[in-house]
């Protein structure tokens, strides 16, 4: 699982029918001291995420398990929402 910041909203007008209802976040990796990491990327979300929030993803062909049983074609779906993080050093 990787950590990210909600940065945006994409609005597809024609997509894949299996990712019909199923909303598409823009999405910036952080590292743990929430700095941006790397590029941003397009999450599904199967958390219920907004603009604005931390959230934890997952990428490869677990990205599609929390749409089962349907088979969604996406590489990077959003989890869950960060309430808090505590780093120990």
């Amino acid at each position: 699982m990787h950590l990210a910041r909600v940065v945006g909203t994409v609005v597809c007008s024609h997509k894949d029918a299996k990712l019909s209802g199923v909303k598409l976040l823009l999405v910036q990796p952080v590292a743990r001291d929430g700095s941006d990491v790397g590029r941003p990327l397009v999450a599904t979300d199967a958390a219920g995420a907004g603009v604005g929030e931390r959230v934890f993803f997952v990428r490869g062909s677990e990205a599609a398990y929390p749409f089962h049983p349907v088979s969604v074609p996406t590489d990077a779906s959003i989890v869950g929402i960060v309430d808090s993080t505590d780093v120990v050093a």
